[in-house]
């Protein structure tokens, strides 16, 4: 458990809607709700009555946790308040450009640890495809981009291996099929565009593949519902798979298709003090290598 899974828990008893908690406190729909639902393991219990006519409901359990919830906010703020005192504290902004997997699987964690650290920064999270943040990042729109390979010619550190899979709906044909050939099926593909296309497409130009361009959506969300429909074989990453809601087959794909998820800046050197130790937390999370005269010095 962590202060900011707490924030969220606050935030959605406070606007009983996932949505609108997560516009509030600017960070995705999935973010918020795999916030709750890490919230809601750790302690074993139900939080909220989620009920499709009438929405969200606080549980008796879950109406004393927000009191209790409301109190370690309260006591966090009194610490940070009377450090604030005591500290030259890092301020600012961190700019961020990232797509709704990445949100939901790095940045809960990342963010809540940072905001512990540094209070006084603020983050700015900007939403796209890997293709949009990398031209986000391009114009400095947003200072630090996470986006799948390849990154080329950014700055980069790598903080995430991923693997693309098929998906298939419920009694289809090659149910008890453990793997799917891209080149047997090859009319019958179903992909997302904005980072999913090119390393597909990459990886079947290398083995000799022809591809006939079946149906490409811009969402996982999207492709999910179009297999529903039975309109094809969706190619989807596990790391965005692991975002969604679904109740559809996972296969192994033939060829393999790997690709990496990753931080990229036009210059990592040249970042904020701020973006520099926004990539330190990175770091101490997923393990990405980062330069050591990145430590932030008051």
């Amino acid at each position: 458990m962590n202060i900011n899974q707490l924030e969220v828990f606050i935030k959605v008893a406070e606007k009983m809607n996932v949505t609108e908690a997560a516009k509030a406190l600017f960070i995705s729909q999935p973010a918020v709700s795999k916030a709750l639902k890490n919230l809601e393991s750790f302690l074993q219990i139900k939080l909220f009555i989620r009920d499709k006519q009438n929405g969200l409901a606080l549980t008796d359990v879950g109406q004393e946790m927000l009191i209790l919830a409301r109190e370690m906010k309260e006591l966090e703020s009194k610490m940070l308040q009377l450090a604030c005192q005591e500290n030259k504290l890092l301020r600012g902004k961190v700019r961020i450009g990232s797509f709704p997997a990445a949100s939901a699987n790095l940045l809960p964690d990342a963010i809540g640890l940072f905001r512990t650290q540094y209070p006084q920064v603020t983050i700015e999270l900007m939403e796209g495809t890997s293709n949009q943040i990398k031209q986000w990042v391009d114009d400095r729109s947003v200072e630090i981009g996470i986006v799948a390979s390849p990154f080329e010619p950014f700055d980069f550190k790598i903080v995430a291996h991923d693997s693309m899979a098929a998906i298939l709906p419920e009694n289809h044909p090659l149910q008890l099929e453990r793997e799917v050939s891209l080149e047997d099926y090859r009319n019958e593909l179903i992909f997302c565009k904005g980072g999913h296309e090119a390393v597909v497409l990459n990886t079947l130009e290398e083995k000799g593949i022809p591809f006939h361009e079946n149906l490409t959506v811009q969402t996982a969300e999207t492709l999910i519902h179009m297999v529903q429909k039975h309109l094809g074989i969706g190619i989807i990453s596990r790391f965005s798979l692991s975002s969604v809601t679904h109740h559809l087959m996972i296969k192994e794909i033939v060829p393999r298709i790997t690709r990496d998820i990753g931080l990229v800046a036009n210059s990592f050197t040249e970042l904020t003090p701020a973006g520099k130790q926004f990539l330190n937390i990175m770091g101490q999370l997923y393990g990405a290598v980062l330069p050591q005269d990145f430590e932030f010095r008051t």
